[in-house]
């Protein structure tokens, strides 16, 4: 057997390997949506009480377009949703994660450093908004403000969990981020972004020291594992906790650096315990099973998603038995295969056979 077809054959291997063990079957990406000219980058996404599919747009790469959310309904339209209230001394805001509350209400991470603006630096926001029963947006209340690098946000168990890619004042040789918990009853409280926030859950260093970002997607299994991925590391952080909510134990539970690269959004179908992995820079998606078997399912070369490429996939969710991922397409550098933001802008989707 030579060396190319020897390749092959193993790659087919590791792709059942993941497959079997739920009977899944993987295919390529294609396109799910184009999104308008308003929606230069789209990134978190969550699912609200009628099965909407909510999409936060940052637009990072072009911050004259005001930052949205997006409402793309069950049988595939799309429409804009609300804007995301601004921050009166930035005039922008930059909504990252997303997530649901318990009674409807939804937690925005509002990424001011990453706007761009000067005065955005240490004034990001976890956002929480409340509706009335048409849906409609009643109130804006801050939960937290002052935090460096707000990313990623789960609600569970009546407590907000939200990732700090980057906390600077603790980060020597090594960049240090960590995780934040608040609870729903939670406003008004500022971050300093150090030891000395009582809400901060925990740290973690990166030890690339080329890729100096840290921890970026979080999720939570069924049976109230966190994980947290570490985006310069390419690593899932596993995270146990005690009958008080209490951390008992983190681990670096998966790393596996021909499969994964990076390690952005995350997300788990509950059908089958698999975990799904925006491999940010590598313009990939992996699949973790529930024993932490890694592999690379899907992959991209450089390009502008017209075809349902992967154009530097941030954000993967599992909805009506599809995986869509958000194309952020907006960071270039020798680490990434993405080398420029270009239209269209696009959600991409990956067929899951679940039998």
């Amino acid at each position: 057997m030579n060396k190319s077809i020897a390749a092959a054959f193993i790659a087919v291997l590791a792709l059942s390997s993941c497959c079997n063990n739920d009977g899944g079957k993987f295919t390529e990406s294609s396109l799910f949506l184009e999104l308008p000219e308003y929606c230069p980058t789209p990134d978190g996404m969550a699912i609200d009480e009628n099965g909407n599919l909510i999409l936060a747009c940052p637009n990072f790469a072009d911050t004259s377009k005001p930052a949205v959310l997006m409402k793309i309904t069950p049988d595939g339209k799309i429409s804009k949703w609300m804007d995301v209230p601004v921050l009166e001394e930035t005039g922008l805001a930059a909504p990252m994660g997303i997530d649901f509350g318990e009674d409807g209400e939804l937690y925005i991470c509002d990424n001011q450093g990453w706007s761009g603006s000067e005065h955005g630096q240490n004034r990001g926001r976890l956002l929480k908004l409340t509706f009335n029963k048409n849906g409609e947006p009643v109130d804006t209340i801050i939960v937290a403000t002052g935090m460096e690098h707000p990313n990623g946000v789960k609600v569970h168990n009546g407590k907000i969990y939200v990732t700090q890619s980057l906390l600077t004042p603790m980060s020597t040789k090594k960049t240090v981020s960590g995780v934040y918990c608040f609870t729903c009853d939670d406003r008004d409280i500022t971050v300093t972004n150090s030891n000395s926030d009582k809400n901060l859950l925990f740290t973690i260093e990166t030890e690339n020291p080329e890729v100096k970002y840290g921890l970026d997607g979080i999720v939570f299994d069924s049976t109230g594992n966190l994980y947290v991925g570490n985006f310069g590391d390419g690593s899932i952080v596993k995270v146990t906790f005690d009958e008080n909510d209490n951390v008992m134990k983190k681990i670096v539970w998966v790393q596996s650096p021909e499969q994964l690269k990076s390690v952005d959004g995350l997300c788990i179908d509950s059908a089958t315990g698999n975990m799904y992995v925006a491999d940010f820079s590598a313009n990939a998606i992996a699949c973790v099973t529930p024993d932490g078997v890694v592999t690379r399912i899907a992959q991209s070369p450089d390009c502008d998603g017209s075809d349902g490429g992967l154009d530097q996939p941030g954000e993967p969710i599992v909805w009506q038995g599809k995986l869509i991922v958000s194309c952020f397409d907006a960071v270039t550098g020798a680490d990434k295969v993405n080398t420029a933001h270009d239209k269209p802008y696009t959600l991409a989707q990956i067929e899951l056979d679940r039998k």
